[in-house]
């Protein structure tokens, strides 16, 4: 599967009966775009979670912190329609020890990530936000 917006191959991975409010559309996977950040849904997705690190170093690799990043970054196109559901997702990458505020930061400065988020704005914006 490859991005709709910039034809890089998209990491694929499942999702949880858990998180599956979050994903659109509601399918029981989710694409993630390491280099723009575009999620999407799949419904097709891996039996088993792949390697985050393709994302890159800042990205958690544990699932159980990795999948609710990846679902929150999705959500930070509209802050206004999702910030309690981005509130929900970054508590629960907190709960499974990573900081997603960190993840931002660092996502934010690395090169191989052309994000179409602004990034460090969004994470401004959540700061205050979520204060």
């Amino acid at each position: 599967m490859d991005c709709p917006d910039c034809q890089t191959p998209m990491l694929q991975f499942p999702v949880g009966d858990e998180y599956r409010e979050y994903v659109p559309e509601g399918a029981p996977g989710a694409a993630l775009c390491p280099t723009c950040l575009v999620l999407e849904p799949d419904d097709n997705p891996p039996a088993e979670p792949p390697d985050f690190g393709t994302v890159g170093d800042a990205f958690p690799m544990s699932p159980d912190a990795a999948v609710p990043m990846a679902l929150g970054i999705g959500l930070l196109t509209s802050l206004a329609l999702y910030r309690s559901e981005i509130a929900e997702l970054f508590t629960a990458v907190e709960e499974a020890g990573a900081d997603p505020m960190l993840v931002l930061d660092r996502l934010a400065t690395t090169g191989s990530v052309d994000s179409q988020i602004d990034l460090q704005g969004r994470k401004r914006q959540l700061e205050q936000l979520l204060e």
